[in-house]
């Protein structure tokens, strides 16, 4: 063969051969018989060899046509359940959706929300990555992944899944008992505080509003933490200070096991969103998109 052959050429050979008439084959394609003709004669010319005995009243295959009638057939049908098998993923929702977001993310939200996927969609398989870290979801092979939206990539589209979240400042009665309650901003210096490092090893900085003004604080303590829930917990201890989202704490809140603090200076931020690179996307991804997004 030469480096690529016509492929158009192979489908109308073995179409000769499977009907075993030339004019059964250009009826089936639509064109002249004396074309096809040409079409096997100029194909058996560019391989070397015969691939049919003709006569005037039967047609048959020699064994190199034999072999490549077989071979054909085989990687057509092959091509074809292929094709078949892109339908099925273009129409149903099936195949795996991998997303990259916090554990927060994750158990507040996309674990809550795409539960009904067990008995909704059992074809979709979701696998939830949690990383404490900025990931490059396209490098990383991920379909989506989840930011807050002032954190979400140009070029990408953005689905808000939550409200905005609010900061809350919170601690133990135990600790308050020790150190006292804070009234202001300033009161902060005096009391050991529960960090969150990103992935570069940077430190957040607290960030509050005071008369319109956004004031950020440097925590200072003994205990630092790459994972929100960890500062929470770390916070549940009596270890510090700990500045988190309010709904990591909400039942601690409740029950009166951590006390907020500074309520008036809280921040918020733009809620979490999903995030993808492109709007063709798969089935799957979409039962995603629509299950999670807010109405």
């Amino acid at each position: 063969m030469t480096d690529r052959e016509n492929y158009n050429d192979l489908y109308a050979f073995m179409l000769v051969a499977r009907e075993g008439s030339f004019t059964k084959a250009a009826s089936k394609l639509g064109v002249a018989q004396s074309g096809i003709s040409r079409t096997v004669r100029d194909l058996e010319a560019r391989l070397g060899v015969q691939l049919l005995t003709r006569t005037t009243r039967k047609l048959s295959l020699t064994q190199a046509g034999e072999q490549l009638y077989r071979t054909a057939q085989s990687s057509f049908q092959t091509l074809d359940n292929g094709l078949s098998m892109l339908a099925h993923f273009r129409d149903t929702p099936s195949g795996t959706v991998r997303i990259n977001a916090s554990q927060h993310a994750i158990d507040k939200v996309l674990l809550p929300k795409l539960a009904v996927f067990s008995q909704r969609y059992p074809e979709i398989r979701l696998e939830l990555i949690s990383e404490s870290r900025f990931v490059d979801i396209i490098a990383e092979q991920f379909d989506a992944g989840v930011r807050l939206g002032g954190d979400v990539g140009e070029g990408m589209i953005a689905v808000r899944i939550t409200p905005d979240i609010e900061m809350v400042a919170v601690a133990t009665p135990e600790h308050f008992s020790r150190y006292g309650f804070p009234q202001t901003l300033k009161d902060l210096a005096g009391h050991p505080c529960i960090a969150y490092q990103f992935a570069d090893g940077s430190l957040y900085q607290w960030e509050f509003w005071l008369d319109g003004k956004l004031i950020k604080h440097k925590p200072q303590g003994q205990w630092v933490f790459s994972d929100s829930y960890m500062e929470a917990s770390a916070a549940r201890k009596g270890l510090g200070l700990a500045y988190v989202p309010e709904d990591l704490v909400a039942e601690d809140l409740e029950h009166g096991t951590l006390i907020r603090v500074l309520k008036r200076y809280s921040h918020r931020f733009a809620g979490l969103h999903l995030y993808y690179p492109h709007r063709n996307v798969s089935p799957a991804l979409r039962m995603v998109v629509e299950t999670l997004k807010m109405s």
